[in-house]
Order: structure tokens, then C-alpha cells, then sequence
């Protein structure tokens, strides 16, 4: 498998020396470090907003299914929230 070469310019000195730094704490070259702060980036699953999570939720069951119930002396017959 042939690997592809990234130049990336006009960097932060910083930027860099954190880069550095990290990567010192990691036991990694610069460029290690840098691959792997891609990847953890690019390769990741894409998290869902709650909105997303909500909307891929399966439409299952009866509203009635979750309607409140307040008390016994409810219209219900059944027993009451804390029953």
C-alpha cells in the first residue's frame, strides 16, 4: 500500500511546539504524533446532535404507551404513579 506525503505550511510556533510536546509526552516522533492526530480526527464515528439521535430512534409502540399518568383518581383505572 502506497502511503501519501502531507506538507502543511504557515503553521503556528505555538501550534508546533505544542505538537512537539505532545508528542514528547506520548514517547512519538512529531509525524507519529501528527498521523495519529488525524486519524483520532478523520477515522472517528461521526457523532449524532441529540436532534440526529432522537430522529434515528425505530417508531415503535403507541403513544399511549407513554402518556403520564398523575394519580389513582385518574380517568385510567389503573394504578397510580407511585402504586
Amino acid at each position: 500500500m502506497e502511503m501519501a506525503n502531507l506538507l502543511v505550511r504557515g503553521l503556528d510556533d505555538a501550534l508546533v511546539q505544542n505538537l512537539r510536546e505532545q508528542a514528547a509526552a506520548h514517547g512519538r516522533s512529531v509525524e507519529a504524533e501528527h498521523r495519529e492526530i488525524l486519524a483520532q480526527a478523520l477515522f472517528q464515528p461521526k457523532k449524532l446532535s441529540f436532534a440526529e439521535w432522537l430522529m434515528s430512534m425505530p417508531d415503535v409502540g403507541d403513544d399511549a404507551d407513554f402518556e403520564r399518568r398523575n394519580d389513582a383518581t385518574d380517568d385510567s383505572g389503573g394504578p397510580g404513579v407511585f402504586d
